[in-house]
C-alpha cells in the first residue's frame, strides 16, 4: 500500500499541478518521454535481477501493439493514458511479497500519477474520448491488463508473479518509449 507521505506528495503535487498551461500540452511527448525513462528506471531500481527460479513461469501476455499505432495522435495518447491507468493499478494492489524497495516504488506510481494527470488535461477530450470508448483497442488493451491481473491472482500475488509482471511493464513501457519518439 502506499504510505500516507506518498499519498500527502500526490496531494501537492497535485494542487500544482491542476493549472496546465497549453505551453505544457506542447511538451508532452517530450516530458513523457522523460518520464518513461524515469520510470524504467524506477522499475530497474525497484527490484533485483531477474530471479532465476522464475524463469520457468513465465507467461506470454502478448501486449496489443497495434493499439499504439492509429494514425492519429490523440487517439494514441488516450491509449497511453489508459495503459498508464492500467499500469498504475496493477502496481496499487498486494504488493506484500513483491519484496521491492518501497521508495522506488512510491515514486514510480507517482510519476505514473502525474503523467496521467497531464495527459488527461492536454488530450482533446470529448469527441476522441467517445470515440474511444467504442474503440476495439480499447477492448484489447483491457483484456491484456486483465490476463496480467489473472496471472497476478492465480499466482496468489507470489514473488514470481510479481517480478513477470515487473518484467511486463517494462516491456510495455519500452513500447510507448517507442510510439512517443515518433509522435
Amino acid at each position: 500500500t502506499m504510505s500516507a507521505f506518498g499519498l500527502i506528495q500526490i496531494g501537492l503535487m497535485l494542487s500544482s499541478t491542476t493549472i496546465i498551461s497549453s505551453l505544457q500540452c506542447n511538451h508532452l511527448p517530450l516530458q513523457q518521454r522523460k518520464v518513461i525513462e524515469n520510470s524504467l528506471r524506477l522499475l530497474d531500481k525497484m527490484g533485483k535481477e531477474f530471479p532465476q527460479q522464475c524463469l520457468r513461469e513465465k507467461t506470454s501476455f502478448r501486449f496489443p501493439t497495434q493499439v499504439l499505432q492509429p494514425r492519429q495522435k490523440e487517439t494514441v495518447r488516450v491509449a497511453i493514458e489508459e495503459i498508464f491507468q492500467h499500469i498504475f493499478y496493477i502496481f496499487s494492489k498486494n504488493l506484500t511479497l513483491a519484496a521491492w524497495d518501497g521508495t522506488a516504488l512510491d515514486q514510480f506510481q507517482n510519476g505514473l500519477y502525474l503523467q496521467i494527470e497531464q495527459l488527461e488535461a492536454c488530450v482533446i477530450k470529448k469527441h476522441i474520448q467517445h470515440r474511444w470508448s467504442k474503440e476495439v483497442s480499447r477492448l484489447k488493451l483491457k483484456k491484456y491488463f486483465q490476463k496480467i491481473h489473472c496471472f497476478l491472482k492465480d499466482k496468489q500475488h507470489d514473488l514470481c508473479s510479481w517480478e513477470i509482471s515487473r518484467a511486463e511493464m517494462r516491456k510495455c513501457l519500452q513500447l510507448i518509449d517507442t510510439v512517443t519518439r515518433k509522435l
